[in-house]
């Protein structure tokens, strides 16, 4: 049986921008243990609310409000959570919210990266301290404040014996390079587009806001020099350590590009968009002859872009982080949950080699009750 100091919930949502991932978990094991877990959907308003935030169409009283909403839903989504656990808030130690990313800018002249959610409805209404505003202390260190999940999959997933790559496909992709070899570094970074681009493209031309398994894009061709010239991107030609967001690769991004190409069919863009990610995933995979690949996030639901994925990869397999026993949809919000063990231990949740950032740092503010 898990003590108080154990257990801890986790708060997520990245950047698809649909809801809210909490995960009550406990830490007294040699691997997470799963206790209860609950999703709460923004809504089809919010969340359109929400992506236009991230692209610069908020002024302060609706940013103002958003954060004021979100946080009430990252409060449900915890005491959801808590009550499906049978247990009380007063077993929990604390709260990890990531909060909502609505803009994430750390190459700019005066870096930083914004998170809607407020945590003080958090504490209020579940009654558990609550770690929140995890990646601008990293930021002030001079890194990217992300990716931060590297570091969770470095002490639960890393393998002496074998090189392995943890691939989060969110709204954007990311990669953890976990060597075998102990004297390799971890590495972890952006490499782009995950999932934004094609449900961006879906909701513009059908309504609908996700390609169900890729049934659309498996319709339609690879538009080669359409495909190139989005390839052609600055962002993914740089090195390590970079991080992005939607306030760059969305649909606005997109039809520049389009504008360009007027010969490109619906279902081949969405084709093409797709291999845009297999594409920016592979090409930026490191060197190694036995690697093994690990999915997780909304991106592994999606069957044409994990069969293009797994073609592009041979002969090195890609499988999803269930078979390291972690569920593939719960990976990011056990990652907070476990930063806001860290905090709470006075442990540092940043790798600098990730970052960039001048050192370990002890990441967000602790909110009491």
């Amino acid at each position: 049986m898990a003590s108080a100091s154990d257990l801890y919930i986790g708060l997520m949502s990245g950047t698809s921008m649909d809801g809210i991932d909490a995960a009550l978990v406990s830490f007294a094991g040699s691997q997470p243990e799963l206790l209860a877990t609950h999703t709460t959907h923004y809504g089809t308003t919010l969340r359109q609310r929400i992506i236009a935030a991230s692209q610069n169409k908020a002024n302060p009283d609706e940013l103002g409000e958003l954060d004021h909403q979100i946080g009430q839903l990252f409060a449900q989504a915890a005491c959801a959570a808590l009550e499906l656990s049978g247990l009380t808030a007063s077993q929990v130690t604390a709260i990890g919210s990531h909060g909502q990313t609505v803009r994430h800018q750390p190459r700019s002249a005066h870096p930083f990266s914004m998170q809607l959610g407020d945590p003080n409805i958090i504490v209020e209404r579940t009654g558990i301290p609550t770690v929140a505003d995890f990646r601008r202390r990293d930021l002030a260190a001079h890194g990217e404040g992300a990716p931060l999940a590297p570091a969770f999959h470095q002490a639960f997933f890393a393998h002496p014996d074998e090189d392995r790559c943890i691939l989060n496909i969110g709204g954007i992709a990311n990669i953890s390079w976990l060597p075998g070899n102990s004297g390799q570094t971890t590495l972890g970074f952006d490499t782009g587009p995950g999932n934004a681009l094609l449900d961006a493209w879906c909701q513009d031309q059908t309504g609908k806001p996700f390609d169900q398994n890729g049934r659309w894009a498996s319709e339609g061709r690879i538009h080669q020099d359409l495909l190139n010239d989005l390839l052609s991107d600055a962002y993914f030609s740089l090195p390590p350590p970079k991080s992005t967001g939607k306030e760059k690769f969305n649909l606005q991004w997109l039809k520049t590009f389009l504008n360009r190409h007027p010969d490109a069919t619906g279902a081949d863009i969405q084709r093409t968009l797709l291999e845009l990610t297999v594409t920016t995933i592979t090409h930026q995979l490191p060197e190694s002859g036995s690697l093994k690949i690990f999915a997780c996030g909304g991106g592994v639901y999606n069957d044409e872009l994990m069969n293009q994925l797994r073609r592009a990869c041979a002969p090195c397999p890609v499988s999803i982080t269930d078979e390291l026993g972690i569920h593939a949809q719960w990976v990011e919000a056990i990652a907070f949950a476990w930063l806001a063990q860290q905090t709470m231990e006075k442990r540092p949740g940043n790798l600098p080699d990730v970052t960039g950032a001048s050192g370990g740092r002890i990441l967000g503010g602790v909110y009491w009750p």
